[in-house]
C-alpha cells in the first residue's frame, strides 16, 4: 500500500540531526529505564512503537532492550524514514523484527484491535499542536498494564530559541519568517502533563532534567539547532541561499555571545520533560 504523501513542514536532514547523536540519545535511554515491564505473556513478542523515530537510531535500542518484540519506527519525513530502513529495518538477534512505516503524529491512532505493550516517542511531540489532545487516542491502542513514555523539550525558553524567534521576527525577516517557529506553549508544564495523563487514568511518573551538555568544535550550538529547532528557518529559506546564509550569520553572531566558548567547551544548557504513563488494567 503507498505511503501517504508526508506534510507541508520542515525539512529534515537525517545527518545533520545525527551530529550530536550522543547527547540527543541520553535522554530516550533515561526515559527507558523508567519504563516498568510489559505486560505481553511470555510466550507472546511485545508489540512497540517509536512515535516519531527519526532515522531509527534510537529505535534499535529499543531491539536491544526487548530483542524479541515486533517494533515498529513511525515518522511522517520520507528523508528520515529511508534512512531508518536502510540502517536497521529487519529482524532483530533475539527473534524479533524492526520496520519503519509512515505517521503523522497528528492525526496517527493505533487500532485498538491490536494493542501495543509500549509506545514510546523522543522529542517528537513538541512538534505537535494540540498534542495533550491525542493522548486519549494513543492509550486506547495500548493494552491493559502497557505503557506510553515520552520526552519533549522544555528549554523554548532557552537562549538558543528565544534569539532565534527574536531574529525571525526582526524588521529585516518577519516578512518571511514570522510566525513560523514555536513558542514556549510548543510543550505542556510538567504538572500539567501529570494531570492530563492521571485524568485519563493512567499511573503516571512526570519528571524534569536539564542537562548541561558540553559541545566542541566551531559554534556548536548552532551545528545543534541546525538538526532540530532551526529547521522550519532553513526550510523558509531553502530557496534563497544568500538570505539563509545571511540569517546564519547574525545567527551565530548572537549564538557565540549567548553560549561562550570555554576552556572545557561549550556548554549548552538543555532541559528536558520526561512523562512515564502506565494504563491501568
Amino acid at each position: 500500500m503507498p505511503e501517504t504523501p508526508p506534510p507541508a513542514g520542515p525539512r529534515w536532514d537525517p545527518g545533520q540531526y545525527l551530529r550530536h547523536s550522543d547527547h540527543r540519545a541520553r535522554p530516550f535511554h533515561d526515559l527507558l529505564a523508567q519504563v516498568p515491564p510489559l505486560p505481553a505473556a511470555q510466550d507472546a513478542a511485545p508489540r512497540l512503537a517509536d512515535l516519531g523515530c527519526g532515522p531509527g537510531h534510537l529505535t534499535k535500542i529499543l531491539a536491544e532492550r526487548w530483542p524479541t518484540a515486533r517494533i515498529t519506527g513511525l515518522d511522517n519525513s520520507a528523508a528520515m524514514l529511508d534512512r531508518a530502513r536502510e540502517a536497521h529495518q529487519g529482524p532483530t538477534g533475539g527473534g524479533g523484527t524492526v520496520e519503519f512505516r509512515y505517521a503523522d503524529a497528528a492525526t496517527w491512532a493505533p487500532d485498538p484491535a491490536e494493542p501495543y505493550d509500549l509506545i514510546v516517542s523522543n522529542a517528537t511531540l513538541q512538534w505537535v499542536p494540540g498534542h495533550a489532545d491525542r493522548f486519549a487516542d494513543w492509550l486506547a491502542g495500548i493494552r491493559p498494564g502497557g505503557t506510553f513514555a515520552f520526552q519533549v523539550p522544555g528549554n523554548f525558553g532557552a537562549p538558543s530559541h528565544a534569539l532565534m524567534r527574536q531574529l525571525a521576527t526582526s524588521l529585516r525577516w518577519s516578512a518571511r519568517l514570522g510566525g513560523i517557529l514555536r513558542h514556549e506553549d510548543a510543550v505542556l508544564t510538567p504538572a500539567d502533563y501529570l494531570e492530563r495523563l492521571s485524568a485519563l487514568g493512567c499511573r503516571a511518573d512526570v519528571w524534569e532534567t536539564t542537562y548541561l551538555h558540553q559541545l566542541e568544535g566551531e559554534d556548536p550550538v548552532l551545528d545543534w539547532v541546525k538538526g532540530t529547532g532551526l529547521r522550519p528557518v532553513l526550510t523558509a529559506l531553502d530557496d534563497d541561499p544568500g538570505a539563509r546564509e545571511d540569517f546564519l550569520a547574525e545567527y551565530r553572531t548572537l549564538l557565540r555571545e549567548a553560549y561562550p566558548r570555554t576552556a572545557h567547551g561549550t556548554v549548552l544548557p538543555f532541559r528536558r520533560i520526561f512523562a512515564v504513563a502506565r494504563r491501568e488494567g
